[in-house]
């Protein structure tokens, strides 16, 4: 294996976590899974292209910051809801996305939470390239094809070199962790999640 490609099936990239798994709290059953998964997609010594369509909810944009090559639709809606679920950050996008998109645009996406376009994404430097839905796979394919001949050594080196900052990003995402977790439990959070669930609005006084 030379590279990693990481798409979604059906209509969209990720929907993000069931909020019903977040509510019920369970042990945090699905929280140990995704974190599993994060801290591989973290160490991956190779390269690692995703390739983006509809929408790319929480995690879903949130592992595009660990990404090497990211190709977008045109309509993709990136969101990073956070916030409005009585949430923190998650997997070092509290220090990654302000590296990449400077402070300013960070704190607009993570303190108000609200959709962005695939246009912004690629301003901020979040995305590779905006390709049209019918011509994403061939784009994709010729990355992995020019990438595969690279020669192994110098293709993971090189990665490496990128990516030097890795044990400051294994420290933000364990105190990001640590605060998700107790998030979890606030009454905003309890509060964000049910409305959530039944389709109701928030109760403000609850997210005091």
């Amino acid at each position: 294996t030379k590279v990693v490609v990481i798409k979604g099936a059906g209509d969209c990239f990720t929907a993000g976590n069931d909020i019903g798994d977040f509510a019920q709290q369970q042990d945090h059953a699905q929280v140990p899974e995704t974190a599993a998964f994060m801290r591989a997609l973290t160490a991956c010594n190779l390269p690692v292209i995703a390739q983006v369509h509809g929408l790319a909810v929480g995690i879903g944009t949130t592992l595009l910051l660990h990404c090497d090559f990211v190709y977008a639709t045109p309509d993709t809606r990136f969101v990073l809801p956070f916030i409005n679920l009585g949430l923190v950050p998650e997997y070092a996008s509290s220090y990654l996305l302000p590296k990449v998109a400077g402070h300013i645009k960070a704190a607009e996406w993570l303190m108000l939470g609200e959709p962005f376009t695939t246009a912004d994404a690629y301003q901020f430097g979040i995305l590779t390239k905006i390709v049209d839905a019918q011509e994403i796979d061939q784009a994709v394919q010729t990355t992995v094809e020019k990438l595969v001949a690279k020669p192994s050594f110098s293709l993971k080196q090189t990665k490496a070199l990128l990516k030097g900052d890795g044990e400051r990003t294994n420290q933000q995402m364990n105190e990001e962790f640590d605060i998700f977790l107790e998030a979890l439990g606030t009454t905003a959070a309890q509060e964000a999640f049910d409305a959530f669930l039944k389709k109701r609005p928030i109760n403000p006084e609850k997210f005091k």
